[in-house]
């Protein structure tokens, strides 16, 4: 059989295997699902493969022969007619990050998006959140996106946290879904509108003085105020949502 790897999903495979029609021998049939994933690709960042130019699922036997193009999201035209590797999209994106991505997990809450983190989970942890309450599963790990289960998932590629949280953005199109200081940093919780004399004990002098509106987390119960680390984050969103 042959095999190639379009765009982005080359990023997975080593450098003198990338952007090239792969050959692969084998004694017993397999699933394309577990060809994809031999080359190290993991299945969740797959939108569509075809077999011979006809459209597959995952567990389509692999043929003598067979020459197999593997594609990931597609951001210009819709292939929705010719899918057959995927459910149907999350109806919103919410996340559960691994444990190398606590930065980015709070950036994501900062933009409002639901996000699942703590820095005890576990690969096994993961994928049973991932499933159990439909989170997109964002890790530094491919090997927990290749769990058969895991049917929404991305391996962030960035190392600094601020180019990770311009990739999610970009990779999964949520410009346009931002909803900034609406949930907590720290805890994932929902902020609301408090009075100053409510949340008086928790202000140092400084902003007791300075700002008039503030915001609570309703689970942690920590303070938000539009300091000078606020004006930096609000551009920072004006730009992610450009």
């Amino acid at each position: 059989m042959y095999v190639r790897f379009y765009a982005e999903l080359n990023d997975h495979l080593s450098p003198p295997r990338q952007y090239k029609t792969l050959e692969r021998t084998f004694f017993t049939p397999g699933s394309v699902k577990d060809v994809i994933e031999s080359f190290g690709v993991p299945h969740t960042e797959v939108e569509l493969i075809l077999a011979d130019g006809a459209s597959v699922p995952f567990d389509h036997v692999i043929r003598d022969g067979e020459r197999i193009a593997v594609y990931p999201k597609f951001e210009s035209f819709d292939v929705t007619p010719e899918l057959q590797v995927r459910r149907e999209p999350l109806r919103e994106s919410r996340f559960v990050l691994d444990v190398h991505l606590g930065r980015l997990a709070a950036y994501l809450r900062m933009l409002g998006f639901d996000t699942a983190y703590r820095n005890c989970y576990s690969d096994p942890q993961l994928v049973r959140i991932s499933i159990s309450e439909e989170r997109i599963l964002l890790t530094r790990d491919r090997g927990v996106l290749k769990h058969a289960a895991v049917t929404h998932g991305y391996l962030v590629r960035e190392t600094d946290s601020h180019r990770q949280l311009a990739e999610v953005v970009s990779r999964f199109d949520l410009a346009r879904s931002l909803r900034p200081f609406t949930r907590c940093m720290g805890c994932n919780g929902v902020l609301r509108d408090v009075r100053q004399e409510d949340v008086a004990a928790q202000l140092p002098p400084r902003a007791a003085s300075e700002f008039d509106e503030f915001k609570q987390c309703a689970q942690c119960g920590k303070v938000y105020w539009k300091g000078s680390h606020y004006r930096r984050m609000l551009r920072w969103v004006e730009e992610l949502s450009v």
